[in-house]
């Protein structure tokens, strides 16, 4: 006992001296950021190392490809936490990566006092340049709201709303404004909508409208959606995405002072919270389009362009991994799911309020073999690589149908069940396992590509060093252009 005791000691005391160590490594100084005339941040929300592996794989399999995200050459490490949480939240990590403070969570654009903090975007517009902000959830959502916001909490987003027109930055597009006309609230002054149009905004909410856009015409506001854009897994044709309103915005803001566009996956997190891989998938492709289009635009002014790329936190615990399948992997069976959770839980629904005597899991049967490819076989045994169900899974399904038509039936919660079934089931003979539908504490990755980006990424620890050294990218002129800097090309197997 003597002996186990000591041990434990010994343990706990080099634990201790090793922590004591590097509690005394003092980093290196940052670089000095010189200013860069187009400077992009585009945040992948609940996007970290697995989420990229996950759709790098994917990509990979079935169009023989990688993505850009992970091909640019400077990358780091990057700390999440909140001033005083290891796990954060979206308002509180975007305030950090937008101003280079850290807050309470709920908070934006205040420090952790309740101060009041500049945000890149209040830098860049203060220097002359135009401002871009556009997300793929609302825009008075936390994380975009982060660039021009002041507020106590995420969930004021009337005050936010008026917050955003009094920014007078110059593009806001993606999802609309969330509660736009809360009579309610102490606060009200009128729709927003319609403040945003008296205070000199042009406010298209149709895509045909948000097309017509020139450059020249002044400050836009550009949702074709009341609410967040649906995800690329949902979308028809003819939708505006991620990718079409990036490029708008740097027709429209293109001019002699240079410009500063953040635009946000915002719906990689809801994803990740659904625990849906396939709609997180779509919509890291969607993002990573995206930044495509600012590669694009760089080709066209060599040596004037800074992208970086980060997550504000990782969402889900996702491990590209599953004991079932033997800790192989088979992603591209995710190709087979055809809806998002948010599509797939109504459609069920509504077989099971409208069916009648019809209702029944033999006749749903066909509905999960459609939307996610699951295959009931006589057979019922487990094969690596595809997707037969086998007896268990087959049973659990009916188990899990059968308490989902009784919470319809009763109005009660756990009407999802099913469908939550259905795509735990085809996660994981993919070979992904969620281990939460929260967000947790992992580190995520920072990439930066072009004028001064190895500097930037160099400096980059935590989230708020992208902030303090994106101020200073876009808060100096004359502008600094160096030589050239090559395109990154497309990863190819």
């Amino acid at each position: 006992m003597i002996r186990l005791v000591r041990s434990f000691a010994l343990c706990w005391l080099l634990v201790l001296t090793a922590l004591s160590a590097s509690a005394q490594i003092v980093p290196p100084p940052s670089p000095e950021i010189k200013s860069v005339k187009y400077v992009f941040l585009f945040i992948g929300d609940g996007m970290s190392f697995a989420q990229q592996q996950m759709t790098e794989e994917f990509v990979q399999k079935t169009e023989n490809r990688g993505l850009v995200i992970n091909a640019m050459p400077f990358r780091s490490i990057t700390t999440t936490h909140g001033a005083y949480v290891f796990v954060t939240e979206s308002a509180a990590a975007a305030t950090a990566i937008a101003s280079g403070s850290k807050t309470t969570s709920g908070g934006i654009g205040l420090d952790a006092q309740g101060n009041r903090v500049e945000t890149i975007a209040e830098v860049a517009q203060k220097n002359g340049r135009k401002v871009g902000i556009i997300s793929s959830v609302t825009i008075n959502h936390a994380t975009p709201a982060a660039f021009y916001a002041h507020n106590r909490s995420r969930g004021n987003y009337y005050e936010i709303g008026l917050d955003m027109i009094a920014s007078n930055f110059d593009y806001f597009g993606g999802g609309g404004v969330d509660r736009n006309n809360d009579r309610d609230n102490e606060h009200y002054k009128g729709d927003i909508y319609a403040r945003a149009q008296e205070a000199g905004y042009t406010v298209a909410r149709s895509a045909a409208d948000i097309r017509a856009f020139k450059p020249g015409g002044g400050k836009v506001m550009a949702f074709p959606h009341s609410g967040a854009i649906p995800y690329a897994i949902d979308s028809k044709e003819g939708d505006i995405r991620l990718p079409e309103f990036t490029k708008q915005a740097i027709e429209l803001l293109d001019n002699p002072n240079g410009f500063f566009i953040m635009v946000e996956g915002g719906k990689i997190d809801w994803a990740c919270h659904a625990n849906d891989g396939a709609a997180a998938i779509g919509d890291i492709i969607e993002f990573d389009n995206a930044v495509k289009t600012a590669f694009d635009f760089a080709e066209k002014n060599p040596g004037e362009v800074l992208i970086v790329v980060t997550g504000d936190h990782e969402t889900g615990m996702l491990s590209v991994s599953h004991s079932g399948t033997g800790s192989r992997v088979y992603i591209p069976l995710l190709a087979n799911q055809k809806v998002s959770r948010d599509v797939l839980v109504p459609l069920t629904e509504r077989f099971m309020r409208t069916g009648g005597e019809n209702a029944t899991f033999e006749n749903f049967k066909p509905i999960i073999t459609e939307n996610t490819g699951l295959v009931f076989t006589d057979e019922g045994r487990w094969r690596a690589g595809n997707l037969n169900l086998t007896q268990n899974e087959m049973r659990e399904l009916e188990t899990d149908f059968s308490s989902s038509k009784k919470a319809v039936e009763e109005n009660a919660s756990g009407r999802d069940r099913v469908a939550r079934t259905m795509l735990r089931l085809l996660n994981n003979k993919s070979g992904l396992t969620w281990g939460s539908g929260g967000h947790t504490g992992m580190p995520v990755i920072t990439a930066a590509w072009g004028n001064q980006a190895e500097p930037v990424a160099q400096a980059v620890r935590d989230n708020t060093d992208i902030g303090k050294q994106l101020k200073q990218a876009v808060g100096r002129s004359p502008f600094y252009r160096p030589q050239s800097v090559p395109l990154i090309p497309v990863l190819s197997p």
